[in-house]
């Protein structure tokens, strides 16, 4: 079974402290996620992030089908770094570390994902096609998105890159 790798950087023009209170919010994941995934939050967003919080939505991944994903913040540093994981939904293993870093001028907002695919041999065929494709669009539409919000830091690269571990 192959673990695969996404890693994300976006740089952003404001403080530790004002891109902590939007990333650190549930609630404004529905904000940076595509339309098109028709993603709601259905239970668990209503108090300040914590260890141990459990956080319930719908996602609809393509045209027709819609899941349940049910995650857990394992761990949280305020300010720095928080840490989810899927219980329940689309992957065999999703480990989503988020991680703020305070650069000059600003921050540098970084994603690190390892997941796995369910149904073996065609997960694995699947991911560079679909998967793959997909996960890259929602981090270029939130790339896009946080930058309408925040601002860019025109002299630093976002990149998002994918790997098979």
């Amino acid at each position: 079974m192959k673990l695969y790798q996404l890693k994300s950087k976006q740089y952003l023009p404001i403080s530790q402290s004002e891109a902590w209170q939007f990333l650190s919010n549930p609630a404004n994941l529905k904000v940076i996620t595509p339309e098109h995934m028709g993603f709601d939050i259905l239970d668990g967003a209503d108090r300040k992030m914590f260890p141990g919080q459990i956080i319930q939505y719908i996602v609809k991944p393509f045209p027709g089908y819609s899941t349940k994903w049910v995650t857990e913040i394992t761990h949280v540093q305020a300010g720095s770094y928080f840490v989810d994981e899927q219980r329940f939904g689309p992957y065999k293993l999703w480990h989503h570390k988020h991680f703020i870093s305070v650069i000059p001028g600003g921050v540098l907002m970084e994603d690190i994902i390892d997941y796995k695919l369910p149904f073996g041999i065609l997960g694995r065929m699947s991911h560079p096609f679909l998967v793959k494709k997909q996960l890259k669009q929602i981090f270029m539409h939130r790339e896009q998105k946080l930058t309408s919000l925040f601002g860019s830091m025109l002299d630093k690269q976002n990149t998002v890159e994918f790997k098979c571990i």
